[in-house]
C-alpha cells in the first residue's frame, strides 16, 4: 500500500536530525563561511563529525547486513535534508562510505567486507572514506577503450601487490584529514585486465599522496576537495574487489544512491532559500504601502517555488527508496532525482533571488549562499550533461524498456 505519511519512527528521526543540525551544524556553517583557507575550513567540521559518530549516525549509513543500522531510503532522505539545510558540505564529507563501500558490498569477499567496513562501525573518532574515481582530465568517458585515454590511473601487479600510480580529484577527503589519506580509498584504476576497483587502506596511502591543490569552492565551502597524485601506492593483491575488468559496473553502481540523494540536497537548499524569500516578502514594503507579498506577481513566484520544492522532495524520497532497496528501476529514479532535482534547485533559487531584487546580490544577504551550493548539484556526482543524461539515453534505448515500469504500472 502506498503511503505518503511518515511513520512515528521517521517523525522522531526528523526531530533528532534537526536537533543535531541546529546544535552542531548551524554554527559550523557560519564558521566555515568565515574561514578563507580550504584545509582549515574542512578541519572545522571534525568536532561535529566526532559527535555524529558518537551519536551513531555513521553506523546509520551502513546497511544492516554489513553490521550497520541504515534504514530506508526515506530515512536517508530525511537525514540528508535536515543536515544539508544547514551544512550540505558536512553531509557530503560524512557520507563518503555511502559511495566508497558500495563496490565492497556488491563484490567483496566476506573477509574484505569485514575489514573495509569495520572503521565505519566505530563509536568514536572521525573515520572517512573516499571514492577515488574522478581524474583531473575528466572521467565522463572513464570506460572508453583505446585509443581514448579512459581511466588514466594504473595498477601494475608486482608480486603479491598492486602498485598504483595516477592522479585523482574532487572526491571529498581524498587526502584524509591530515594529508596521509582517508581510512579507506576505493580506487578506480586500469589494471592489465581492464578497469578495476582496488581498495587502499590508510596504512598503504601514508607517504604516497601528494596534494597538488586544494580546491577553493564558491559553494559547499567545507568540503575537503583536492587534486592529488598517488605515487607508488603498494596495495595487497587481495584488495582487488571483484575481478579485474569489473570496475565499470561496480563504479556505475556506486553512484546510483549518491545521484538519488542530490535531489534531497537541492530540496534542502530550496527550502532554506524559500524561507528567506517568504519572510522578506511578508515584511518588506520596498517603499510601497503593503508588504510585497500582497502583489500577485510576488505571490505567484512563491507559490510556484513551493510546488516545485514539494515535487522534488517526493521524487527524491522515491528515488532514494528505490536506489537503497535495489529496486529494478532504482537507476531510472536516481537519474530523475539527480537531473530534475538539481536543475529545479538552481531555477527555484534564482527565481527567489529575482523576487528579492538587487538586495539579494550581496554576500551578506542569505540567498547567494544557497545558490552557490545549488550550482554544484548539476555537475557533481556525475554531471547532468556528460554522464547522467547519457545514462538516461541508454535506458530509453535499451531493448524492452517499458516507460511504465518505474511507476509500477506496467
Amino acid at each position: 500500500m502506498v503511503s505518503f505519511s511518515l511513520s512515528p519512527e521517521q517523525e522522531q528521526l526528523t526531530q533528532v536530525a534537526r536537533q543535531f543540525a541546529e546544535a552542531h551544524l548551524r554554527d559550523l556553517a557560519e564558521a566555515v563561511r568565515a574561514e578563507p583557507d580550504p584545509p582549515r575550513r574542512a578541519a572545522l567540521a571534525r568536532p561535529a563529525f566526532e559527535k555524529a559518530v558518537a551519536a551513531g549516525f555513521l553506523k546509520g549509513l551502513i546497511p544492516v547486513p554489513f553490521g550497520g543500522a541504515a534504514g530506508s531510503g526515506v530515512d536517508a532522505a530525511i537525514l540528508v535534508e535536515e543536515w544539508a539545510a544547514h551544512s550540505p558540505d558536512f553531509v557530503i564529507s560524512m557520507a563518503g562510505p555511502l559511495i566508497a563501500l558500495v563496490p565492497v558490498y556488491a563484490a567483496g569477499t566476506p573477509e574484505q567486507i569485514h575489514r573495509f567496513v569495520a572503521p565505519f562501525l566505530a563509536d568514536s573518532g572521525a573515520p572517512v572514506a573516499a571514492m577515488a574515481y574522478s581524474e583531473p582530465g575528466g572521467s565522463a568517458n572513464f570506460d572508453a577503450p583505446a585509443p581514448a585515454e579512459g581511466t588514466r590511473t594504473t595498477a601494475v601487479p608486482d608480486g603479491d601487490h598492486w602498485v598504483v600510480n595516477g592522479r585523482k580529484a574532487w572526491a571529498s577527503h581524498l587526502p584524509g584529514w591530515d594529508g596521509d589519506g582517508p581510512d579507506i580509498m576505493t580506487i578506480v584504476c586500469r589494471a592489465p585486465g581492464g578497469v578495476s576497483v582496488i581498495v587502499a587502506e590508510r596504512e598503504h596511502l601514508a607517504g604516497h599522496i601528494e596534494v597538488e591543490d586544494y580546491y577553493d569552492l564558491p559553494g559547499l565551502r567545507g568540503c575537503l576537495t583536492a587534486r592529488i597524485r598517488l605515487v607508488d601506492v603498494r596495495v595487497p593483491r587481495a584488495n582487488l574487489v571483484g575481478r579485474e575488468g569489473q570496475g565499470v559496473e561496480l563504479t556505475r553502481a556506486a553512484f546510483v544512491g549518491s545521484g538519488a540523494s542530490i535531489g534531497t540536497f537541492a530540496v534542502a537548499a530550496m527550502r532554506q532559500a524559500f524561507d528567506v524569500a517568504l519572510r522578506f516578502a511578508c515584511t518588506e514594503k520596498r517603499g510601497g504601502a503593503v508588504p510585497i507579498i500582497e502583489h500577485q506577481a510576488v505571490a505567484d513566484v512563491l507559490a510556484d517555488a513551493k510546488a516545485r520544492i514539494e515535487a522534488v522532495r517526493l521524487l527524491s524520497w522515491r528515488a532514494l527508496d528505490a536506489a537503497l532497496s535495489q529496486h529494478p528501476s532504482g537507476l531510472e529514479w536516481a537519474l530523475h532525482a539527480k537531473v530534475l532535482g538539481s536543475e529545479t534547485g538552481v531555477a527555484v533559487i534564482n527565481d527567489l533571488i529575482g523576487l528579492v531584487g538587487v538586495s539579494a546580490y550581496d554576500n551578506g544577504f542569505p540567498l547567494l549562499r544557497y545558490l552557490h551550493d545549488a550550482l554544484a548539484y548539476p555537475v557533481i556526482e556525475g554531471s547532468n550533461i556528460g554522464v547522467r543524461r547519457r545514462q538516461m539515453q541508454a535506458l530509453l534505448q535499451a531493448d524492452g524498456y517499458d516507460p511504465l515500469a518505474a511507476s509500477g504500472l506496467a
